[in-house]
């Protein structure tokens, strides 16, 4: 009888439990562009990271276009120089649903005569263009987009347009519910809702969800205020009465938001919001509202169509009724295409002699760009930094995504099959490449047509080059390369082209391009027959065919290893024997200096010897003789 409590509080413990690690809170980062340090901003406190080893650009003081940009005072700019694509690439993001919002910036020391106007792309789909005049209009000072980030990084990316340097204030990326507003079947992960308008009706001031005591799964979204439709068309309505069903799942709205509302007059009975749009263009509306007057007491009071561009989208709209109460929030979302440049929604009563709204929202449907192939992008950075590939170039983000801003030099082309871009041609000639080619190039699988002439690149031409299948055009003239000629180049059955011209390579041409050269090959490629053209000249060192010196006899590799190895054992070995005569050589000379130091003293006593001895013999063999002959030298 006692267990039973205690396994009940145990259950109840590890519902709460399970019930506070799904609610974990969402996901953010905010980054303060050109901040060395973090940052808080009153007055919710908001913690900004500082900007460090995201990207490129130019650190600068920052003046704010507007009072509901985030109260930072630095940002960081791209000049042209630096390249036409610049990046901010955020790693370990958690797989998931996200708010993406970019607001830009004046820099406050090189005052702009003009704005800045450039392109926004989100994942290498671009979802904005900057238009005159954004500094005026608060909704337009950043742009916002909800997308799916699956491969844990976030590419947020500034394309120059030639209308003054990128300047980014800051970023955002804030996690929402997986499942937030979604529209029906055609809602997949591959779609993004770009913002376009978020309004509170019959509210003065701009409002974040954060000055709305929202919930963080909303995304912390904006709200720009909207007094009226238009003069004398509406009134504003207000009240203080909680709402119910606002703050829930997936979307999770504020309940403040339906507080607030616009009725129409007695003169003008028909609600009506225009905005401007981008035509030929399919948009998500959502629709918000909640019966806070006073006056529609039950269901069958207010009753009313909704028109979009003037056809019927919903019928018969009761909002006490559809709800379920009032001061109940009723959200009704609707898809629509939109061919003209004008989207306009229409409330026209039926019951009642008013209609009334509380909210709008407003999202351009995109769908994701498909990226190039993670190998070949790899392979082109790897190039970028092996050939020190000028700044100007801005090979940043995704080769081929956004169509509207390719990396220059790279040429595109799509497969249907795999749905992901590739990587073509290289038309990189006569720009001042330095450097050396690396052996990655092979892993651009599918290039017909490698052009790197006029440059000076140096080193050996990679062996690796000759893998690539369906290589047509290979120029690499007036360069610095050096070394022989792979012999895998001969294996390019698709080659119709090869230009080494003006490079300082050696050795015998590989037989299989002498070959074709000799026998005039021909084949066909795009419908067209081609002959086989190369270019040799301007290589002192290259033999073998005609137009070139005749080579000497054909070593092997192997030979030419062997060769080397003799010859320098040979030479060592002359050097050990020079040395070994050398240390001989010195050891007789100094024993002659040895003997000849001595000589006169040795030579002294061994003529007095024999003196003596002489004397001796002399004068006992010949005693008489020498008195005969006079007188003794002794005596």
């Amino acid at each position: 009888m006692q267990r039973f409590p205690f396994l009940l509080w145990t259950l109840l413990f590890c519902l709460a439990f399970s019930t506070c690690i799904a609610r974990q809170g969402p996901w953010v980062m905010r980054i303060s562009c050109g901040a060395r340090l973090n940052v808080h901003t009153a007055p919710t406190n908001t913690l900004w990271n500082k900007d460090f080893a995201y990207t490129g650009g130019i650190p600068a003081n920052a003046t704010r276009p507007s009072n509901i940009s985030p109260p930072l005072k630095t940002l960081r700019y791209f000049p042209l120089s630096s390249g036409p694509n610049n990046c901010y690439n955020i790693n370990r993001v958690p797989k998931g649903h996200y708010t993406v919002r970019v607001f830009f910036g004046l820099d406050g020391h090189r005052n702009f005569d003009n704005e800045p106007l450039f392109d926004i792309s989100i994942e290498g789909t671009q979802i904005y263009s900057l238009k005159s005049g954004w500094t005026n209009h608060d909704d337009q000072v950043f742009t916002e987009a909800l997308v799916f980030l699956t491969d844990g990084t976030a590419s947020i990316c500034f394309h120059s347009t030639g209308h003054g340097d990128p300047a980014i204030l800051s970023i955002e990326i804030l996690q929402m519910e997986d499942r937030a507003y979604y529209f029906g079947p055609a809602w997949v992960q591959g779609i993004i809702l770009r913002t376009a308008a978020r309004l509170s009706c019959g509210n003065g001031k701009p409002k974040f969800d954060v000055d709305y005591s929202g919930d963080h799964w909303g995304g912390d979204r904006f709200w720009s205020p909207i007094k009226t439709f238009g003069q004398g068309s509406d009134l504003a309505r207000s009240t203080e009465s909680g709402i119910k069903k606002a703050s829930n799942a997936p979307n999770y709205y504020p309940e403040a938001l339906y507080q607030t509302a616009l009725v129409s007059t007695d003169t003008q009975p028909d609600l009506a919001y225009t905005m401007d749009v981008d035509p030929n263009r399919n948009y998500s509306i959502w629709l918000h509202f909640a019966e806070i007057d006073s006056s529609v007491t039950a269901a069958g009071k207010r009753v009313f169509d909704i028109l979009i561009n003037g056809v019927v989208a919903f019928e018969d709209v009761d909002i006490v009724k559809m709800s379920g109460d009032r001061y109940t929030a009723l959200v009704l979302n609707t898809t629509v295409t939109v061919s003209g440049r004008t989207l306009t929604i229409g409330l026209q009563p039926k019951e009642g002699s008013h209609a009334i709204i509380n909210a709008i929202e407003v999202f351009e449907i995109l769908t994701s760009e498909s990226k190039t192939l993670l190998e070949e992008v790899r392979a082109l950075q790897s190039l970028k930094s092996a050939l020190s590939l000028p700044l100007r170039f801005g090979w940043n983000g995704d080769p081929c995504v956004p169509q509207e801003h390719p990396w220059n030099g790279a040429d595109c082309h799509f497969d249907k099959t795999s749905s992901k871009w590739f990587i073509d041609g290289l038309s990189l000639d006569n720009q001042g490449l330095r450097g050396f080619l690396p052996n990655d190039i092979s892993r651009l699988r599918h290039l017909q047509n490698i052009n790197l002439s006029d440059n000076s690149i140096r080193g050996a031409v990679p062996p690796s080059i000759g893998t690539i299948p369906g290589l047509v055009v290979l120029d690499l003239s007036y360069n610095s390369f050096n070394g022989s000629i792979p012999e895998s180049l001969g294996q390019l059955t698709s080659l119709r082209r090869l230009n080494l011209n003006g490079n300082s390579l050696s050795g015998r041409v590989p037989a299989a391009l002498g070959g074709r050269l000799l026998h005039g090959a021909s084949f066909k490629y795009a419908g067209f027959e081609w002959n086989f053209l190369c270019s040799f000249t301007d290589n002192a060192g290259l033999c073998g065919i005609p137009g070139l010196r005749t080579c000497g006899p054909h070593l092997s590799a192997g030979e030419k290893i062997g060769i080397a190895f003799g010859t320098s054992v040979g030479f060592l070995l002359m050097v050990i024997c020079s040395m070994c005569w050398w240390k001989r050589r010195q050891n007789i000379l100094r024993a002659q200096q040895i003997a000849e130091r001595g000589a006169p003293y040795a030579k002294a006593r061994t003529q007095l010897s024999h003196d003596i001895q002489m004397t001796r013999h002399y004068s006992h063999g010949n005693a008489r003789t020498a008195a005969e002959n006079g007188p003794s030298l002794l005596s």
